[in-house]
């Protein structure tokens, strides 16, 4: 009966544990597809950015009085802080000139944490340290305490992360934790602020189990803003790899991503983080995605130790993403070359059966039996034309794509010359006009005319509209059958006959062989992750399956 129950008690353990790991599952597999739908809509939340910048910006050139103006700079750099770190720097340094400006010494004190505070973000820890141990801080208002402590912990703590050596570490992981503690005396131990320090303090410790249980309280207990909620799971992340609970470090990864992403900010660790884990996991293509938005990001914020970070893994993602890029055109050349082997074999095999069935055929010794081996020889013979007629088809699409191939290189061989002898005709009047002005001393003139954009912006207008008629001439229905891919409420119609909006051009570009994202953003004057959303909305519209979509458009033309 003893054991009985124990096998029982075994047995609904495991299926526990099997219906649990399904569930968890179930969950990363939900944020990882809310986390792709957000970063498709990032282009909204950027413009919310925008949209609360512009207004802080309003309220600043409208303020009457420097204290005014103090604190609408003050709001404008808490929006910068973690977006672009150019501007927040920019946000302090006038900050503080205004403070010198009425004489008040805690607005200084104020606006030197806030530019220390930018500063240590980029990695400038002496510059940083240089400011804030000026400070003394029994002579702060308790207000601005809690922002010294953060600062100087914030700096040590960065300090220790990038130590290259053991004892190193160890003292500034002391002062760090030293100003931990300080951050739990002088914050309100209700407040976000003091859980979250708390909570690492726990981590720090190597109590991950205590943090967990503080951290997540607090979370269910408290509506959250998404800035918030994106620190608080990244903390909750960092306890559950320190007890090794894989799922549930990703689940919170993700949470934080996801709150990063809508938040709008460009300085984070998230996404990053969760690269790492899918190219672990073996999903490449999320991994390769999301490490390019993230360095991309770091790039426009200008946060070099985010920048830092992420250049020791990139390479390793994208090396792995070439490879396998490659290796899928070699399959695809080794089945070209099995095809073509096929067919050679098949005709072989047709002379063969040609030869055998002459032989049948003279030395047949009655009418019945010659009848009947030339029937079962016909069936093998139409067996083999079926499939020499498949191979021929197969070879002559390939024979059709040489030929468009051919036939392309003409075209925009004699439209390179063209426009070759185009661009050195303008360089030759350029030459003429700068040297008219020289000789005639019109260096204001020369100036001028040297620093407009016009002449660029005009021949990009004529090259990519001189693009678009080569192209069209190529491939003169491409609008159409294109349009006839997509949703017929979702179709593109070019604002002008015989040309190509940008979308349009995209596609043309990957009708023509480039598949490339880079090199369709190089060519269009885009960013890599324009392309790839304009990419994302087109194949969203597809009328069959949208992973079709970019097959279909390369077989438009070939009719």
């Amino acid at each position: 009966m003893n054991l009985f129950r124990l096998i029982t008690l075994l047995t609904l353990s495991f299926a526990w544990m099997l219906c649990f790991g399904a569930v968890g599952q179930r969950s990363t597999d939900s944020l990882l597809n809310q986390l792709d739908s957000v970063i498709a809509h990032r282009d909204e939340y950027r413009a919310r950015k925008e949209s609360r910048l512009s207004k802080l910006h309003h309220e600043l050139s409208s303020a009457t009085t420097d204290r005014q103006r103090f604190d609408a700079l003050g709001a404008l750099y808490g929006e910068y802080h973690s977006f672009n770190a150019n501007s927040a720097y920019a946000m302090s340094m006038r900050q503080e000139r205004i403070a010198r400006r009425l004489g008040d010494r805690n607005l200084i004190i104020n606006a030197i944490l806030n530019k220390a505070n930018i500063m240590s973000n980029v990695g400038m820890y002496h510059e940083t340290l240089s400011m804030i141990d000026t400070i003394s801080s029994s002579t702060l208002p308790d207000y601005l305490k809690p922002y010294l402590f953060h600062t100087k912990r914030t700096v040590y703590g960065n300090l220790a992360a990038y130590s290259a050596f053991p004892a190193e570490r160890e003292y500034y992981e002391r002062i760090t934790d030293r100003y931990r503690d300080s951050l739990l005396t002088v914050n309100d131990p209700n407040s976000i602020f003091y859980f979250l320090i708390k909570a690492d303090q726990l981590n720090v410790h190597d109590q991950p189990q205590a943090a967990i249980n503080l951290l997540e309280s607090f979370v269910n207990n408290n509506g959250l803003s998404e800035h918030d909620m994106a620190i608080c799971a990244w903390t909750l992340s960092e306890a559950y790899a320190k007890i090794n609970d894989r799922d549930n470090q990703k689940r919170q990864v993700l949470i934080s991503a996801i709150s990063d992403m809508k938040s709008a900010v460009r300085e984070y660790v998230s996404l990053r983080q969760l690269a790492l884990m899918l190219y672990q996991e073996g999903d490449l293509e999320r991994a390769y995605k999301f490490l390019t938005i993230a360095v991309d990001d770091a790039a426009k914020c200008n946060a070099r130790q985010r920048i830092v970070e992420l250049n020791a893994s990139y390479p390793m993602i994208n090396s792995i993403y070439v490879e396998t890029v490659r290796n899928q055109k070699r399959a695809l050349e080794r089945t070209i070359w099995i095809i073509a082997i096929l067919s050679v074999i098949l005709i072989g095999l047709l002379l063969l059966m040609r030869k055998q069935m002459l032989r049948i055929a003279e030395g047949r010794r009655n009418v019945e039996a010659a009848n009947a081996k030339l029937t079962e020889s016909n069936d093998k013979l139409n067996d083999l034309n079926r499939q020499l007629v498949q191979s021929n088809l197969k070879l002559h699409e390939a024979y059709n794509a040489i030929a468009e191939i051919s036939e392309l290189k003409e075209v925009y061989i004699c439209q390179y010359m063209d426009r070759s002898l185009e661009y050195i005709e303008m360089l030759d009047t350029y030459r003429k006009g700068v040297g008219k002005m020289v000789s005639s001393g019109k260096l204001t003139d020369l100036q001028t005319f040297v620093k407009s954009t016009k002449l660029i912006d005009d021949e990009l207008k004529a090259f990519y509209a001189k693009f678009d008629e080569t192209f069209l001439n190529i491939f003169p229905t491409f609008v159409e059958d294109f349009n006839n891919l997509l949703l017929p409420e979702e179709a593109i119609i070019p604002k002008k006959k015989g040309a190509l909006n940008t979308e349009l051009r995209v596609f043309a570009l990957i009708r023509l062989g480039i598949s490339d994202s880079a090199k369709i953003a190089k060519f269009l004057r885009y960013s890599l992750t324009t392309i790839y959303n304009y990419r994302t909305k087109v194949r969203n519209k597809a009328k069959g399956k949208r992973d079709d979509l970019e097959s279909e458009v390369m077989k438009i033309g070939r009719n």
